[in-house]
């Protein structure tokens, strides 16, 4: 059962946290509790499944990543599943989702995202996450400037192409 302190936790940190060394005193501070308390009430939340997880967003270029690629690759329905599996396991990758193709217009039904220090180190780890699952048909794309980042962005399968893919 939640309480008062608990909604209003959940209000202060659902954008995400400082990267601080007391990356909980804010929310402390706010509800006038301990940072273990804090902490302790997140992780029951989370036992509980309240929240489904805590994580973490950096931004890759201040973090010294300058070259994010998406990869778009074209595979085999009955593979789809145990490829994603290996894609999402690699360190390498960040993002890995499936979408919807449009027949004769875009094939691609596998989605990776990468953030390499150039484009050299992220073409090489694509090619060898092809080698290692199999997925020969791919292309990258190289983002250029970001416009937007939101923290709290749903888990799961995308919007089809009908919703402005």
């Amino acid at each position: 059962m939640m309480d008062r302190i608990d909604r209003e936790l959940l209000r202060l940190t659902q954008d995400g946290i400082g990267i601080e060394e007391r990356p909980f005193l804010h929310a402390a501070t706010a509800l006038g509790i301990g940072e273990e308390e804090v902490v302790a009430r997140l992780q029951r939340l989370r036992q509980n499944g309240v929240v489904r997880r805590f994580g973490t967003r950096i931004n890759p270029r201040k973090a010294d990543f300058p070259a994010n690629a998406m990869v778009v690759w074209s595979v085999p329905r009955d593979r789809i599943a145990d490829i994603g599996a290996a894609m999402a396991e690699s360190p390498d990758v960040t993002h890995c989702y499936e979408r919807r193709t449009i027949p004769g217009r875009w094939e691609y039904n596998l989605y990776t995202v990468l953030h390499c220090r150039d484009r050299e180190d992220a073409l090489r780890r694509v090619a060898a996450l092809s080698r290692a699952t199999g997925a020969a048909e791919y292309r990258v794309l190289f983002s250029t400037e970001e416009f937007k980042q939101r923290p709290g962005g749903r888990i799961g399968p995308a919007a089809g192409p009908e919703r402005g893919q």
